[in-house]
Order: structure tokens, then sequence, then C-alpha cells
């Protein structure tokens, strides 16, 4: 089984800052996780082996994936792994357990632990293993660690699952720096209207990050 549709630059979206509710989410205490209904249909996919498992999660997360992989590494090189992540997936699906983490997280892990393979690979024999993983990190998104890289490519995933109209608001003023009067006068809603909506926005990502973890 092999999946072998390119994704292009144009499929891959830019990953957004983090936002107040993401944050202020991220520091409650955990609640037992539940699978999500689309969650439960792929898992009962890649419990039976269903080769249509790996189109599914393309179509789902590999958009996300590989502009996640294209931070830590070449492009060619995040299509390989790209590749590699939807192989195992779909060999180990039947081991995964969601109650201990969402089906995004544990694509993400793959795919960091598949691109610090390819990293290694390309350093000389004898290798530290710390040197390929600080190189991992040194390259993602300059600064940022790859943790806090797949982070902001996770939130891209959930800002994606939202109202198309919730999404952009919180798009302009988060990944375009846009303050809500100038939301307000780009979009002709009233402001009191863009505020409601911001708050409400937020409410619902709030609760999709809550339901990752």
């Amino acid at each position: 089984m092999r999946v072998q549709q390119s994704m292009g630059t144009s499929a891959t979206a830019t990953a957004p800052r983090s936002m107040p509710a993401v944050r202020e989410a991220r520091a409650m205490p955990s609640k037992p996780r539940r699978a999500s209904r689309a969650e439960r249909t792929l898992l009962r996919q890649l419990a039976r082996q269903d080769p249509g498992a790996a189109e599914t999660i393309q179509a789902e997360y590999g958009r996300v994936l590989l502009g996640y992989l294209r931070q830590l590494m070449d492009d060619d090189g995040a299509e390989d792994v790209l590749q590699q992540v939807l192989l195992e997936a779909w060999q180990r699906g039947a081991r995964f357990d969601p109650t201990r983490a969402s089906v995004l997280t544990w694509l993400m892990t793959i795919a960091r632990s598949r691109a610090i393979d390819a990293m290694r690979r390309r350093v000389p024999e004898p290798y530290d293993p710390s040197v390929t993983t600080a190189l991992l990190d040194r390259g993602a998104a300059g600064a940022d660690p790859a943790d806090a890289v797949a982070e902001r490519w996770q939130l891209t995933y959930l800002l994606s699952t939202l109202p198309a109209g919730h999404a952009d608001l919180l798009r302009m003023r988060f990944q375009l720096g846009m303050s809500q009067s100038e939301i307000a006068e780009q979009t002709g809603i009233a402001l009191g209207t863009v505020k409601t909506r911001m708050v409400r926005a937020l409410e619902q990502l709030r609760e999709l990050v809550e339901a990752e973890r």
C-alpha cells in the first residue's frame, strides 16, 4: 500500500501564531479524552487495514502534515517523509489508543520521528543523536523548537474545521495581525458583530483544542 498523490506548495497553509484561548486551554487540567466520530471511523478503517485508510488520512491531515514537514526540512524530503508517515500510520493504526492522544497528535509525532530519521541519514557517521535533534529544531521556523512548530500546525488544522466565517476572522486577527476595527472595515461587518463573533470563534477553537488533548 502506497499513496503517491503529490501535494504542491499551493496546498500548504501558513501556520498561524498561538491565540489567547488556545494558550488558556492548554494550561487547563487535562480531562479524559474521547475520540471524535471522524476519528472512530478512521480507526475502524485502520483496524481492518483498509487500503483506503491512507487516502482518508491524506485527505484529512495531509495538507497540515506536509506544511509541518516543510518547516523541518526541504520540500523533496518532506514529500518523501509524508509517504512514510502515511504508510506507518496504516501499518500501526490498529494499535493506536485514541484515549491517549488525538489522531493528529499521533500523526505529527510520527512525522517528527521520521523527519529526524531522514536528517540523521544526512549526517556522516559516527553521529551524535543529540546533534541531529538540535539541527531539526534549529531548522524549524528559524529559532522555533520543533514542538512549537507542531503546535502551530495543529492549530492550522483546527482552524480549518471551524465555520468559514469564524475561521476567517481568526486568521485576519492572528495571522495577518489586523485589529478588530480593521477587520470590520475590510469585511463590512459591524464592529460589535466582529467582536461578538471573535469571542464565539475563540470559544469554539478552545473547545477543539481541549478535545485534542
